[in-house]
């Protein structure tokens, strides 16, 4: 397989994490989204991959080219079911897609680059734009801290697709120096997932674009 990431993307990062957990070989194929003049993801040779000019996407074994972490992770899970993310339970595996999408549909979009861009173009100073990102992110932080349990990662004793969602937002809260104190359970996960080897391994700083 071939992915199409950046070390900083938190969609990608959801990815890494899936196919890592899941034991799955790929090649990395970095995509700078900031290099000169826009961004390599706005060039023709990767609009001509993915025409809505985003990471990630993967190429399969088959030569299937698929785009959007939510699509990308499901269908890791139906066709690599050996290492599951999802619970056998229908309820259970409910609550693990509804944390997911908390932070895949609430959270991140929100601060997206584009969006970011899109505020500063329309006149917001930084201390707005950041002051956007905090909003949203911690809203959304405190709804997960919530949802998920006591013990264990997110919704089990093993990781699972709400952690895979969670681990990358914590990164991009740190970027924004966004206070995890709050949220004891959140950080309870985000300390198991620092000694795992499949996060480890997806990690922003370990792959082979980061600066």
């Amino acid at each position: 397989m071939e992915l199409y990431t950046y070390y900083r993307s938190t969609s990608s990062y959801r990815v890494r994490i899936a196919l890592a957990l899941k034991g799955l070989d790929y090649h990395a194929l970095p995509v700078n989204l900031i290099a000169p003049p826009g961004g390599e993801h706005r060039q023709p040779a990767y609009l001509g991959i993915n025409p809505q000019g985003r990471v990630p996407a993967l190429r399969t074994d088959e030569g299937e080219l698929l785009i959007q972490s939510p699509a990308i992770i499901e269908y890791l899970e139906e066709r690599y079911p050996q290492v599951p993310l999802l619970s056998k339970d229908l309820a259970a595996r409910a609550h693990e897609r509804g944390v997911a999408a908390v932070i895949g549909c609430d959270v991140h979009p929100l601060h997206n680059v584009s969006v970011l861009n899109r505020l500063r173009q329309s006149g917001h100073d930084e201390a707005q734009v950041a002051e956007w990102i905090g909003h949203w992110i911690s809203q959304g932080l405190a709804t997960v801290e919530q949802l998920i349990g006591d013990d264990g990662y997110c919704l089990g004793e093993g990781p699972g697709v709400a952690d895979v969602y969670l681990i990358p937002q914590l990164y991009a809260a740190e970027r924004f120096n966004i206070p995890l104190e709050p949220y004891p359970r959140i950080r309870r996960v985000q300390a198991l997932a620092a000694a795992h080897t499949a996060f480890i391994k997806a990690h922003p700083s370990n792959q082979p674009d980061t600066p």
